[in-house]
């Protein structure tokens, strides 16, 4: 295991980025989960034992990435005790990471498990605000990984401070690298992005609709506004998490709807980031798009079947891969 620490003035060159998958998280998180029988207003809750995970989305890429076997390096900035914490569970874990000190702390969610409804309540904190050579010494990092990594996974929420186009410049970055960007975010952040193009987009049906002006879809319409992103050069590939009803894909070549197995839900936090570490995971091994798009699938339903942010585990991700049902869409 190897964790490595720069100072604010990032490297240009990170020769551990080796890897072949790199994440980049520029919101991470320290996730405290527990449990409590009821949730009532105005009274102390006596919880579980608590348990604390690595969190933020580029960050669950990595974990579930290294889950499945595949080799990923984790970046993110880091401060305070959370942020301590954060990388000595990620070394326990034996996720590589890069992780850059930053004058704020890093922030702490809580999920809470309702015991009597099987209701989860997620608290995300806003995270401390980036300055601008903070935030864009991330940018200098990308320009300078050495090797260039088959994938860049950008994922998650922007903290105060980083600008709204912070991922448009990533864009720009990578295109100019030839390096495959996967963005998985939400809203201003989503839309800015888009207009640079990227190589995967992966936006929840909510932040689609979003995307594209509110508008509601059934089926066909869906597949034609899918179709429509790509032909605009959003991205080439665009992947549509539905939660529990699968996911749906189309490329410039192909559209398919993907039924997710039916599993026991323990915890969906880290779902759609065990989606999307399936997908890379697969193209990383030469998979078709298709194919990985089903793998991601059943990551996505393996995470689901653990508590608070376990993520994904390869023999229950390989058990489900058969039960995914695939139609064209």
């Amino acid at each position: 295991m190897r964790t490595e620490v720069a100072s604010v003035n990032v490297s240009r060159s990170v020769e551990s980025a080796s890897a072949s998958i790199v994440t980049l998280t520029m919101n991470p998180a320290l996730d405290a989960s527990t449990s409590v029988p009821y949730v009532l207003p105005d009274q102390k809750l006596r919880c579980g034992p608590p348990r604390y995970e690595p969190g933020g989305g580029g960050i669950n890429v990595a974990r579930a990435v290294t889950r499945l076997g595949g080799d990923a390096l984790a970046c993110f900035p880091v401060g305070g005790p959370a942020g301590d914490l954060l990388m000595r569970l990620l070394a326990r874990e034996g996720v590589r990471h890069h992780a850059v000190p930053v004058a704020g702390w890093t922030r702490e969610n809580v999920n809470v498990l309702e015991d009597v409804s099987g209701r989860q309540f997620r608290f995300c904190m806003p995270g401390h605000t980036l300055a601008p050579a903070e935030w864009a010494g991330f940018l200098d990092m990308v320009t300078g990984l050495s090797p260039a990594p088959q994938f860049l996974v950008a994922s998650g929420s922007l903290p105060p401070g980083v600008p709204v186009d912070f991922y448009a410049r990533l864009a720009a970055v990578a295109n100019a690298r030839d390096i495959r960007l996967v963005l998985d975010t939400s809203g201003e952040p989503l839309a800015a992005a888009v207009e640079r193009g990227v190589f995967l987009l992966k936006p929840s049906l909510r932040e689609f609709q979003a995307l594209t002006g509110g508008r509601e879809y059934d089926d066909v319409s869906l597949a034609q506004a899918a179709g429509h992103a790509v032909e605009r050069g959003w991205c080439k590939v665009l992947v549509l998490s539905l939660g529990a009803s699968g996911a749906f894909w189309a490329d410039a070549s192909g559209r398919e709807r993907l039924a997710a197995p039916a599993v026991t839900v323990k915890s969906s936090v880290g779902a759609g980031d065990s989606l999307v570490a399936g997908i890379v995971f697969s193209l990383a091994e030469k998979r078709a798009i298709g194919e990985a798009v089903r793998f991601g699938v059943a990551a996505g339903a393996a995470s689901v079947m653990n508590p608070g942010t376990e993520l994904c585990h390869r023999e229950d991700v390989e058990r489900l891969y058969p039960q995914v049902l695939v139609s064209p869409a």
